[in-house]
């Protein structure tokens, strides 16, 4: 859940993210430069920063816009990429990691910001902030540059769990039109669910019965069901979500990161290879410049956490501060337009909808 900021780092119209210091592969220096680019772009915004005082003290005190934004609150333990999600619940208290958490929980913040460990992250999220009513399984849920009108496509499940079944993939498709809503503003998201072929025979079992369940609630939750998708469509116009279980969409997202960069490293000597294709960068330089900003993964760095009482977005590990800032950005944007609340209430109806298929079904099929 969320309340009000602590009045120790805001004033009346600010909103207070909670930020791990410690965890991402660039160290603290990135995630203090991060916020002061979020702070320097906003002015609405203030931080409380989870890691050791006396290295995060100095770094703080170089950046002249974080002066009356940032206060910092001593974690001497920090959870590592190799530490797994077991132990970390059952011995993380202390670390910065819990520590950004929990200060959601208690409303101190209206959202958390952390580089570190997907797993243990999701698993300490889900100790301390609990899922919401409703809630099988919680889903990572990530912004993909597309070529629709807003220029992403959401995507989840991305590897919070790597298993779903039909009413999870419902769940997903609920939960995720509701985030498209409060990011993207868009009344009435059309929704695809993964697969290897458009064809309604296609797929495995579970894909099938996710497509009638997703079917026959899109009217009610006011959202376009187009049916299944391809790979192909993810970065495409067809839809606005693509909803899937975490093994694919982990998969997915690795590859084209994969790919972007591939991309990149290729123009780049390409364009390196002899003076005619130096000066042909030169006069190509403003499109080459709109590709690089389109195709940038630091621009939709931020995986939401949703199905859980309270905002947690999950950096990527190897961000630095323009890519930090970015998920900054996410959290202070959810938590801005009410998005835990409003999911909250989405959820709910998750349940009256299951509830009402499964007594139609029942009439239909009473028990012997």
């Amino acid at each position: 859940m969320t309340g009000k900021p602590d009045q120790s780092v805001a004033n009346s119209d600010r909103i207070v993210i909670s930020v791990d210091a410690m965890g991402g592969d660039a160290g603290p220096t990135a995630v203090v430069a991060g916020l002061a680019m979020s702070a320097d772009k906003n002015p609405k915004i203030g931080f409380l920063l989870h890691g050791p005082v006396a290295e995060l003290k100095p770094l703080i005190a170089k950046k002249r816009i974080l002066d009356g934004r940032v206060e910092i609150r001593d974690a001497q333990k920090v959870v590592t990429m190799d530490d797994k999600p077991s132990q970390v619940m059952r011995n993380g208290k202390g670390t910065s990691m819990w520590a950004t958490v929990d200060a959601v929980k208690t409303g101190e913040a209206a959202g958390a910001v952390s580089c570190g460990n997907t797993g243990a992250l999701m698993a300490l999220s889900m100790l301390r902030l609990r899922k919401m009513p409703g809630v099988n399984r919680p889903a990572i849920a990530i912004l993909w540059p597309s070529s629709n009108p807003q220029g992403f496509n959401v995507m989840l499940d991305v590897g919070a769990d790597v298993r779903a079944d039909a009413q999870d993939l419902l769940q997903y498709a609920l939960m995720g039109t509701s985030y498209v809503r409060n990011s993207m503003d868009i009344a009435k998201p059309r929704v695809g669910l993964l697969n290897v072929g458009t064809e309604e025979h296609k797929g495995h079992a579970e894909l099938k019965e996710a497509h009638a369940l997703i079917a026959e609630n899109a009217e009610k939750a006011n959202f376009d069901f187009v049916g299944f998708v391809e790979g192909s469509d993810i970065p495409g116009d067809a839809v606005d979500l693509i909803v899937t279980d975490g093994f694919t969409g982990n998969v997915a997202i690795k590859t084209g990161e994969g790919t972007a960069g591939l991309l990149t490293s290729t123009l780049r000597k390409s364009f390196e290879h002899s003076l005619l294709s130096r000066l042909a960068a030169v006069f190509a330089y403003t499109s080459l410049a709109r590709l690089s900003k389109k195709i940038d993964p630091r621009r939709v760095n931020g995986g939401v956490f949703l199905g859980l009482n309270g905002t947690v977005v999950k950096s990527h590990g190897g961000a630095d501060a323009t890519g930090i800032s970015a998920a900054i950005k996410l959290a202070f944007r959810l938590a801005e337009h009410g998005f835990a609340e409003k999911l909250a209430a989405r959820l709910a109806s998750v349940v009256e909808l299951t509830q009402s298929n499964a007594g139609s079904q029942d009439a239909e099929h009473p028990p012997k």
